[in-house]
């Protein structure tokens, strides 16, 4: 993977739209104003989640790549080796395989918060509910999320100090977001090293975007059933 051309600048600039903005002024006041109107947290979560795709990936283009005069090849928006597909397919398998093992480990240790659109979902399950819900979770949110989290974040990390603190970095920061799901936290710590790694090999997100969509669409999926 090469290097990059981004300093502490557009790092700065970046977590603070990660820590601050999307916290107080999308999910805080935008998701109560919405949910005034909607009554709905399923309706609304796919919302805020919609505006949260675009101010993160506008942030990122606004930040690291239009000022230098790049593109989106520059944060993984590439294609990669057919070669892959085999190492994607046990990467998926072993993050389902993990996730399914920690969440019930959680759950007997009644470690937990369910997220309101995973609530909404059980309590008006039918198809277009379910729909919205996996198109958040399966598409919206592993499109975004990989560019931020891995496409800039990563490189970031990496191009400053090494792959290893590259991907732990990189992941401690993805974990953090998702509070507070405790119960998902390791979960999210190792798909973001899973994630992270894919790129380091391909030098493209849309492995991790494909499989990141492929779990959560499960997750989804296995809420339903339930």
């Amino acid at each position: 993977m090469e290097k990059n051309s981004w300093g502490y600048k557009e790092l700065i600039y970046l977590l603070i739209v990660t820590f601050l903005f999307v916290p107080f002024m999308i999910e805080g006041l935008l998701y109560y104003l919405l949910n005034e109107v909607i009554q709905n947290d399923l309706y609304t979560g796919t919302s805020i989640g919609l505006v949260m795709a675009i101010v993160f990936t506008t942030s990122v283009y606004l930040v690291a790549l239009k000022p230098h005069q790049l593109g989106w090849d520059e944060v993984g928006v590439r294609s990669f080796s057919k070669q892959y597909w085999i190492r994607m397919l046990g990467w998926t398998i072993l993050l389902i395989v993990a996730s399914i093992s920690i969440v019930a480990i959680m759950d007997v240790l009644q470690i937990g918060i369910d997220n309101h659109k995973t609530k909404s979902l059980k309590q008006d399950m039918n198809g277009f509910t379910f729909s919205i819900g996996f198109i958040s979770a399966a598409i919206i949110s592993p499109v975004y999320e990989e560019i931020f989290y891995r496409g800039f974040l990563y490189k970031w990390f990496r191009a400053k100090w090494g792959v290893g603190i590259g991907l732990v970095a990189s992941s401690i920061i993805f974990t953090l977001v998702h509070i507070p799901t405790y119960n998902t936290l390791p979960i999210n710590f190792l798909s973001g090293l899973i994630f992270a790694w894919t790129y380091e090999k391909t030098g493209s997100i849309v492995p991790a975007i494909l499989i990141h969509g492929t779990v959560n669409g499960l997750g989804v999926i296995l809420t339903a059933m339930a």
